[in-house]
């Protein structure tokens, strides 16, 4: 499967952006969808969680209440809503793929495809 996310920006402590996955190729129902996200210097970090079916999420801790997955399945698109952003939340954010078997899983090298990488940055 390939991704392609978008979506990202500069925004100011307390704002909002929505970011986008297209996925394109296989079956995606025989995937689980993740968005990860990386600032400088850190690992790689799980941040939410989907199946296409969309009837299980799973969220990194801190984002919990502000950030919200979703899936178009129309439009084979995964969504990640972020309100109420924190300078902490500033890195790179990935949407990413894996097999279905790998559902609610947090680890990176479980997951087979990886988008582009779009910056969000936050300011305070």
């Amino acid at each position: 499967v390939q991704l392609q996310a978008s979506g990202g920006g500069l925004v100011q402590a307390g704002g909002s952006l929505r970011l986008s996955c297209a996925a394109s190729g296989r079956t995606f129902s025989r995937y689980y969808m993740g968005w990860f996200r990386q600032a400088p210097g850190k690992e790689r970090e799980f941040v939410a969680g989907i199946n296409w079916s969309g009837g299980s999420t799973y969220y990194l801790d801190s984002v919990k209440g502000r950030f919200t997955i979703s899936t178009d399945n129309a439009k084979n698109t995964v969504y990640l809503q972020m309100n109420s952003l924190k300078p902490e939340d500033t890195a790179v954010y990935y949407c990413a793929a894996a097999r279905a078997y790998y559902s609610g899983s947090y680890y990176p090298d479980h997951y087979s495809s990886w988008g582009q990488g779009t910056q969000v940055t936050v300011s305070s």
